[in-house]
């Protein structure tokens, strides 16, 4: 599948919903979280992982699995450091507590609260308004009664203050689609959200011009130039240098694109590619 990434438009649409098919069928397979990780990547956003995770908290159920949530990515290494591997795990609980939850946004946000430590519960929220968007797409359309396509910024606009930056972090990916991919019209409503949120929203903008690009420099670059100001400008780079990184799970590509933008935007694109890399 990997293989047949780049050339075909169609693999990349649908990356993401197959490798959580795989990632079910290896939690189904190999029974514990922390075993089916092990065979893995980050390829397709991470899809595998979030599909691992979905099909533990389905075989488990709603109530086992909220029972006891910092149980779930216990046994995955490096908690300590904050590790890629653990970030995946509580993230991807993000996923499959939304499973578990028949996709209601609120009660899915709630749950992630009761997760020990602020990593923890942001990487669990951050997952569960990345399913949000998900599951709208996958049902053809508009699905989630939490995006409305006359307010592309909801929910973000609406959930409760600490929940902003999660939401932000994600959200222009639905934006992008409302506008048809305009992504001028989209760096100016997150020019609307106050701050300190309209630099996620920013930076939420470079992982989709990476990733629209295929992880290519030239294109991104070209992408993030459109931001009007230096403010919009670097949050888009920063938000695609991550991008390269998890996609690559390398810092080569990641350092020339590094090298491909402005110059004072240079050192801080760097920066965020060795303390990202530090967590591998």
């Amino acid at each position: 599948m990997k293989a047949g990434y780049g050339a075909d438009p169609e693999m990349q649409r649908l990356c993401h919903a197959i490798t959580h098919a795989i990632g079910q069928a290896a939690v189904a397979k190999y029974g514990a979280v922390a075993e089916a990780f092990r065979y893995g990547d980050n390829a397709c956003g991470s899809g595998y992982y979030h599909g691992v995770m979905q099909g533990f908290a389905l075989t488990l159920g709603r109530e086992k699995l909220l029972s006891d949530l910092d149980a779930v990515c216990a046994g995955v290494p490096g908690k300590d450091r904050k590790s890629l591997d653990y970030f995946n795990c509580v993230h991807g609980l993000g996923h499959a507590i939304m499973a578990v939850r028949a996709d209601e946004l609120l009660d899915a946000l709630h749950d992630c609260d009761g997760l020990t430590g602020s990593m923890e519960q942001n990487a669990c929220v951050n997952g569960v308004f990345m399913e949000n968007l998900i599951v709208d797409g996958a049902h053809g359309g508009h699905y989630s009664k939490y995006l409305k396509p006359s307010e592309p910024l909801y929910p973000c606009t609406a959930v409760r203050e600490k929940y902003k930056a999660e939401c932000f972090d994600m959200q222009t990916s639905y934006a992008l689609g409302v506008v048809l991919g305009d992504f001028a019209k989209v760096f100016a409503l997150c020019a609307s959200v106050g701050t300190p949120f309209r630099k996620n929203c920013y930076q939420s903008l470079g992982r989709d011009a990476a990733t629209i690009s295929r992880d290519q420099v030239p294109a991104t670059v070209a992408t993030c130039n459109r931001g009007a100001d230096h403010e919009q400008r670097s949050y888009c780079v920063l938000g695609a240098v991550l991008d390269f990184v998890y996609y690559y799970h390398s810092d080569v590509q990641a350092k020339a694109l590094c090298s491909g933008v402005e110059r004072d935007l240079q050192q801080a694109c760097r920066s965020a590619i060795a303390k990202l890399v530090g967590r591998f």
